[in-house]
């Protein structure tokens, strides 16, 4: 056990002290502002305040973990070896940087509640970020610095013995439209029919009625290959059925089919599922709530994990509403047009309230690769070679990487070509050494 002393114990230090020494080290942390318990302890400690005590391990700090709320930082990132460092310690300092301050900044989503520039949707962007800005977002900057502790703390207590954690993979698959063609109703089918015509898209036209008379498989059916994938694979799948109702922006068949319902529940024998939030869900907990029962009638247990529809995350409502329906993970957390880490981690964590100051029982699941996001790579070398750059990343600091791709991504449309070797790729890539 690990004891920090520090002249005072606050809900933003034990939160990010846990991250880093538990959740990533798997150390357990204690902190004490008492000199005499300090000096009593014979196993691993240090001191994180202003001034060391005496020749101890120490981190000077900065002052974001005994401040509340938010004001406008200063923020300096330095070259530290092959990352990146901010808020510099000085001489005495064992680490050159305050890497709890710097996590803390990153977990929180501190920038997020700073004045920002958002997209047509209202969301937060990657260039918006510090790390897209100073070329840190393909790192797990986190987990690098909490490593680079562990290094520091190995030369002070040499005779310590780490525990090892093992790279690990949560595949995530939406499911914002379960068919293309299918189970439409008569008049969007209509209405599918007439654009199609009005368009010119006689080859569309052709394979709606094969898919609809039985000739063909339905495009986004893609399920039995889902499944076939998930007996194969040691570790869960995690699938998000959007259930919501009908609107310009989710367009998915109604769950009061009785083929939508049974193709849930023959997901749910094989993959953990969940639900992909509904647009108008994100500014209204009724309708979070509704969605939520209709899904946990249909998998009769309770509903576990949610993810925002188009990624979009309004900090800190979005999140609070799951809390208060005691939904506790989230996949929203990470960027829709670019590869990385947007919290800075590869390793799930606890979300931290700043309006509150409190850790909050909601558990964060960021990913690291959306489909899309993989679009803009042209060829097929590119996107494989950029997956695995990203791959290279997290099993580097044994981290979880989180892929999330959607049932239509592996269909045979000519979009999506090459898509399901990418995922193998992913799946793969746990079984490498």
């Amino acid at each position: 056990m690990l004891l920090v002393y520090t002249h005072k114990i606050t809900p933003r230090l034990k939160f990010t002290f846990k991250h880093i020494c538990k959740r990533i080290l798997g150390l357990e942390v204690k902190f004490t502002s008492k000199v005499e318990d300090f000096i009593a302890h014979d196993s691993l400690k240090m001191s994180y305040a202003k001034q060391p005590l005496s020749n101890e391990l120490f981190v000077r700090s900065h002052n974001l973990l005994f401040e509340s709320g938010i004001s406008d930082l200063d923020i300096t990132i330095h070259q530290w070896e092959n990352t990146k460092g901010i808020f510099s310690t000085g001489e005495r300092s064992d680490l050159p940087f305050d890497i709890f301050a710097a996590s803390f900044y990153l977990l929180s989503r501190y920038e997020e509640y700073l004045p920002h520039v958002k997209d047509d949707f209202g969301r937060f962007m990657a260039k918006e970020s510090i790390a897209y800005k100073h070329r840190f977002l393909n790192q797990p900057i986190v987990d690098i610095w909490a490593y680079k502790f562990r290094d520091v703390l190995l030369e002070h207590f040499p005779e310590f013995n780490f525990p090892e954690r093992t790279y690990k993979i949560k595949p995530v698959i939406d499911v914002p439209m379960a068919y293309y063609y299918r189970k439409k109703g008569l008049l969007r089918t209509i209405g599918g029919t007439l654009k199609d015509i009005g368009k010119f898209r006689f080859k569309q036209l052709y394979q709606r009625y094969l898919v609809l008379m039985g000739f063909k498989r339905d495009p986004y059916d893609t399920f039995k290959w889902i499944i076939t994938k998930q007996k194969q694979s040691d570790f869960k799948f995690m699938v998000l059925f959007l259930i919501g109702d009908y609107s310009t922006y989710d367009k998915n068949i109604s769950v009061n089919k009785k083929e939508f319902v049974s193709l849930i529940k023959s997901v749910a024998d094989y993959c953990d599922v969940g639900i992909k939030a509904s647009y108008f869900s994100l500014e209204d907990i009724t309708i979070l709530k509704k969605e939520k029962l209709k899904m946990e009638a249909v998998i009769n247990r309770d509903l576990q994990a949610v993810r925002h529809s188009f990624s979009k995350l309004n900090l800190p409502q979005s999140y609070r509403n799951l809390i208060e329906l005691e939904i506790h993970q989230d996949y929203t957390m990470g960027y829709i047009d670019t590869l990385g880490f947007r919290a800075g981690t590869c390793t799930p964590f606890q979300y931290y309230d700043i309006d509150f100051e409190v850790e909050t029982p909601l558990k964060i699941n960021p990913y690291h690769c959306l489909d899309f996001a993989l679009l803009k790579y042209q060829s097929e070398l590119d996107k494989k070679e950029h997956l695995q750059k990203l791959i290279k990343e997290v099993k580097d600091v044994n981290g979880t990487f989180t892929p999330v791709f959607h049932n239509y991504t592996f269909s045979n449309l000519e979009r999506w070509n090459g898509f399901r070797s990418l995922f193998s790729l992913i799946l793969e890539s746990a079984d490498e050494e």
